[in-house]
């Protein structure tokens, strides 16, 4: 059997954030957020509101729109940064809700790139015999572990889910994939509450998010624009075949250097940092599904997916929507 995407369903808290919340906390402004990262609005969770609730919300989503059944879902994988607890796994409790008791349950820690590793996870899982119907989800409320004193990266971040299932099939849709990871850059994008080390470097245990914003920038156009060439060779396809690219939503201005960089037109990427900020492992099946909602993706379309972020790390796939 082949592995095959068959639905997807996506979630946003109902608080809108704007450009003009942050004038009163750091020294910015509306025009400057968009010149430099093409964020408009982003969601927060509410105070009582976090990544297990936004998860469940994404799926049932799913499970509405495309008139799925969840009760046989046997595996869940869950890629978050934003954990409600160390542990149990988000995965796990949304196991629990979902009521799907047979499921495996595993949460993904690839920050960005989570959700491209869940769905190369899944497709290997149901392609190995070992199981036939994966849901698996990226969600974030980046908002919870955010420094909003650091002007470079608290305009960035909001919160938001999403999930597609992956189940057997006799034809496939899901291509070869990409994943890799760079741990010799970890110390430049990371979320800790320990007061540790990290390739030497002392790092800040302040359980928010720092992020060396240049180094990364120049690491993932440089990394990823090679890689979404290697994805397609992969696939034995050229950009000219690929109809819709959805790269991790980090910022509008990496999007455009990718664009650029693997040589397919900007009009043909589809993003979710403008309306949802920087989601993470939500980001890129906010943008696909927002794409399918608009009725820009048809059936047949080849879409590149690729994400890149905290580990180093990235991961990516070419999936034929819709058949």
């Amino acid at each position: 059997m082949q592995a095959k995407i068959t639905a997807i369903g996506t979630h946003a808290p109902e608080q809108v954030i704007d450009n003009h919340y942050f004038e009163d906390l750091i020294e910015t402004s509306d025009e400057w957020i968009q010149s430099r990262t093409g964020i408009k609005t982003r969601r927060f969770a509410r105070l009582n509101e976090f990544t297990s609730d936004l998860s469940e919300k994404a799926a049932l989503n799913l499970a509405k729109d495309y008139g799925k059944d969840l009760s046989d879902v046997d595996f869940i994988l869950l890629a978050t940064v934003s954990h409600d607890h160390v542990m149990p796994s988000i995965a796990a409790i949304l196991q629990h809700r979902l009521g799907v008791k047979q499921a495996g349950a595993l949460d993904i820690s690839a920050a960005c790139a989570g959700f491209g590793y869940g769905v190369s996870l899944a497709k290997g899982m149901i392609e190995s015999g070992m199981h036939r119907k994966v849901l698996v989800v990226g969600a974030e409320v980046l908002s919870k572990v955010t420094d909003f004193s650091d002007r470079t990266s608290c305009i960035l971040f909001g919160d938001g889910a999403g999930a597609v299932l992956v189940e057997a099939a006799e034809k496939g849709n899901i291509g070869a994939c990409v994943v890799g990871a760079e741990g010799s850059g970890g110390q430049d994008l990371y979320l800790s509450s320990l007061s540790t080390m990290i390739n030497g470097e002392l790092i800040k245990a302040s359980g928010k998010i720092y992020q060396n914003g240049r180094k990364v920038f120049k690491w993932a156009v440089n990394r990823m624009t090679e890689q979404a060439k290697v994805l397609l060779d992969k696939n034995n396809l050229t950009i000219e075949d690929i109809d819709w690219f959805v790269p991790h939503s980090a910022n509008m201005r990496i999007i455009e250097a990718l664009c650029k960089g693997i040589g397919i037109p900007i009009e043909k990427a589809l993003e979710s940092i403008s309306i949802y900020g920087n989601t993470s492992s939500a980001s890129i099946p906010l943008a696909l599904n927002e794409g399918i909602k608009a009725g820009k993706v048809k059936k047949g379309d080849k879409i590149m997916l690729l994400g890149f972020g905290g580990g180093l790390s990235y991961a990516g796939t070419i999936v034929e929507w819709g058949v």
